[in-house]
């Protein structure tokens, strides 16, 4: 009997790693994310240059309206520290997202300057694809990483990707394919 597939929701499932908490973009976390994005070493290989907040509110509003393309959404999440203990304790520190076209997703994080080095990135990929998985039906990740960048593509390695020898303005797409195991 053939089943039909439920389309997936415009807004994102939330998720949970050790130390964060991935929460749906909203429009009202644009002040504190302007103040996450600010530094402009953030934008070195991706160009570009730190948003101001009503600009970064407009991009949002933008995204949480979903992609004008039907067959796509829009996934995005903002990382807040929630791990007790941590210097950085309710804070945001980044964001994840991922642009889900049927069993593939295009995947991409930040994490601002001050929460580098601390491993979130990482633990933030890794959570994302998992997610993406489990509550999206994702079976290809991808994302595009520029060349000199070891930072993202060490976060890449921590989520699964690895190398292709595929190119796209500049960047080399990483990609992994996910195998669910058999149904017992």
């Amino acid at each position: 009997m053939p089943t039909t597939t439920a389309p997936l929701p415009i807004t994102p499932p939330p998720f949970t790693t050790a130390r964060l908490d991935a929460l749906p973009l909203e429009p009202a976390y644009a002040e504190e994310m302007a103040a996450v994005l600010a530094d402009p070493a953030l934008y070195a290989f991706t160009g570009g240059e730190p948003p101001a907040p009503a600009a970064l509110r407009a991009r949002y509003e933008r995204q949480c309206a979903g992609s004008p393309d039907p067959g796509a959404r829009w996934w995005n999440w903002v990382l807040r520290v929630r791990a007790a203990g941590e210097e950085a304790a309710g804070e945001l520190a980044g964001y994840v997202q991922a642009t889900v076209r049927g069993s593939r997703a295009e995947i991409a994080w930040v994490v601002g300057t001050p929460w580098q080095g601390r491993g979130y990135a990482s633990e933030a990929a890794r959570g994302l694809a998992a997610h993406l998985v489990a509550a999206g039906g994702v079976r290809e990740l991808v994302a595009h990483i520029h060349p000199d960048h070891a930072a993202s593509a060490a976060v890449a390695v921590a989520a699964g990707l690895g190398p292709t020898e595929e190119w796209e303005d500049g960047e080399r797409r990483w990609a992994a394919s996910v195998t669910l195991p058999p149904m017992p």
